[in-house]
């Protein structure tokens, strides 16, 4: 006679008797939560229980083996802080004192999901108070400032390794500009330069090459930057794309003489605007997406004298200029199918970067030290670029650049 199979939950395979057995009475989601704690602190104790017998050799109950002069001596208490609170412990210890617990190690208080949850609320922009104050209230537990502190600054590990590590050999365009924070610097509160690189592979995916604050930006510093970046293992930068700041194309031809440079359209028309009356700027703004949106180069080159010559362009001398000073590199990108020569125009794959900071971090105020800040924005880099994907418009491009750049541009297998 075969025995009749035991009823078990629609999805989870549980017995179902056994689950209503070890709920119980309890009904509501705070019970249920105590009861997933117990059931917590009784699998960390099972199992801190099974890490000493594999270390002594026998299990409670059977006899020492002669060898072993080891044997169990007691227990210690111990609380540790969890994702699901603090969890009083009872760590086994031996008469040796050389059993080195693997589950919570010695000195250890706070487990590793734990600080990942303080690390990703710091990461979203909250201070320490209100991570404290969130912490409170989630979990029941009280959670001083300096251990707050203490979790996030683990991370600047994390972020040296980070700002060292080796870069690929060729990237396809990186993308150079400046993000102003706020950050006190002996005694005075800065609006300091956080220098941001974002670079295209060959396969079009983007990530982040480095951070560096500086006081100000400029063509120096920028300097500095590429000479890292080339020590870090790039021997090529096939387009570089920036935002027109002085000096800056000679620092990267001193360091990448083959690259091609690109000046950001949308930064040569704020700057043109800047000069403008807003009763004209609608006007001027349609005559300059002329210039930079003509099919050829000669037709920007004609757009633009056209402009230079006409009633606005005599009004406003000074934007001209601008333009001609930069045509170098605006042209550069006519040799583009206009699909292409959009995203080699502007710097917006950046921009859009530093928006996402700036949401993170306008709730600071400022930061009280270089660290702090290179800290959070780390964090927040690394929060950002999990939703990124290879981007279509990029992806698109690469075939183009094959054509160009011919051997400098060697596919990845």
């Amino acid at each position: 006679m075969t025995k009749p199979r035991k009823k078990r939950t629609a999805d989870s395979g549980f017995d179902a008797a056994a689950l209503d057995a070890l709920l119980g009475e309890r009904r509501t989601l705070e019970e249920v939560d105590e009861l997933f704690r117990q059931m917590k602190k009784a699998l960390m104790e099972r199992a801190l229980a099974g890490e000493l017998t594999h270390h002594l050799g026998y299990a409670p109950g059977e006899a020492k083996p002669p060898a072993q002069p080891n044997h169990r001596n007691g227990t210690t208490p111990k609380t540790v802080l969890t994702e699901d609170g603090a969890i009083p412990l009872a760590i086994p210890r031996d008469r040796a004192g050389t059993f080195e617990p693997q589950l919570v190690p010695k000195n250890v208080r706070r487990l590793p999901r734990f600080d990942q949850n303080v690390i990703s609320l710091y990461a979203r922009g909250m201070s320490v108070r209100e991570i404290r104050e969130h912490l409170e209230a989630l979990y029941q537990v009280e959670v001083t400032p300096s251990l707050i502190s203490a979790v996030t600054d683990e991370v600047m590990e994390e972020v040296t390794a980070w700002q060292q590590r080796p870069l690929e050999s060729c990237y396809v365009v990186v993308l150079f500009d400046c993000l102003r924070v706020k950050i006190r610097d002996e005694g005075v509160v800065r609006n300091k330069a956080v220098y941001v690189a974002l670079g295209v592979t060959r396969t079009g995916s983007k990530e982040v090459l480095g951070l560096w604050i500086e006081q100000t930006e400029g063509a120096r510093f920028w300097h500095r930057v590429l000479t890292e970046l080339q020590g870090r293992g790039v021997d090529d930068v096939l387009i570089a794309l920036i935002d027109g700041l002085p000096g800056f194309p000679e620092a990267i031809t001193a360091v990448f003489p083959q690259a091609q440079i690109h000046t950001c359209v949308v930064h040569l028309v704020r700057r043109s605007l800047a000069y403008v009356g807003w009763q004209d700027r609608k006007r001027v703004a349609a005559a300059l997406r002329a210039i930079y949106r003509a099919e050829t180069a000669p037709m920007a080159e004609t757009a633009l004298a056209a402009f230079a010559a006409s009633a606005d362009g005599q009004r406003y001398p000074q934007i001209a200029p601008i333009w001609e000073r930069a045509w170098p590199y605006v042209i550069a990108a006519f040799a583009y199918p206009p699909a292409v020569r959009r995203i080699l125009s502007t710097t917006n794959a950046i921009e859009n970067v530093h928006r996402q900071l700036r949401k993170i971090i306008k709730t600071r105020g400022h930061f009280p030290t270089d660290e702090a800040a290179l800290k959070l924005l780390y964090l927040a880099l690394r929060q950002i670029q999990t939703r990124w994907a290879t981007a279509q418009r990029w992806t698109a491009a690469l075939p183009h650049f094959a054509l160009l750049f011919g051997d400098r541009f060697v596919p990845e297998t």
